[in-house]
């Protein structure tokens, strides 16, 4: 499954959801109504240069995604701040889901999707036709050295 984004500055944009993985494992269990785990859909920016998962303030309220601390975050302008760190972050694209902790931008409107992200997902970024695909589509492939 090949999924064709939209370039915006040098990323490609794809739909994505993000779900609380807490939510999750409790409707598995049976400990909550499907109806009741939160998630959303919207716009992720997939940027190779970026490392982390970073959403907007407004998504980790709406998830009720716990606070895990702090980290000190650096811009391609150069300037640094101290961000929220939020954990249980299930992300889901492409037929392929993880949770991740994210970064959390209070004046961000759309998902930031790093590297970390890509790695964990086993999925690949053509710049050249604008495209995001899993490296096998049948199973992740994991390199141990």
């Amino acid at each position: 499954m090949i999924q064709r984004g939209e370039e915006i500055m040098g990323r490609i944009s794809i739909e994505v959801e993000l779900t609380n993985a807490a939510d999750l494992v409790r409707a598995q269990d049976g400990t909550l109504a499907a109806d009741k785990v939160r998630r959303v859909r919207m716009t992720g920016l997939v940027d190779t240069g970026a490392s982390y998962l970073v959403i907007p303030e407004s998504i980790a309220q709406q998830l009720g995604v716990p606070e895990k601390g702090q980290a000190k975050v650096s811009y391609a302008d150069r300037r640094t701040e101290t961000r929220k760190v939020v954990d249980q972050v299930n992300v889901a694209l492409l037929g392929r889901d993880g949770t991740f902790k994210a970064i959390v931008e209070p004046a961000r409107n759309d998902v930031l999707l790093g590297a970390i992200v890509l790695e964990d997902l086993d999925l690949l970024v053509d710049c050249r036709t604008q495209t995001v695909h899993p490296r096998d589509p049948n199973t992740i492939i994991a390199e141990i050295e």
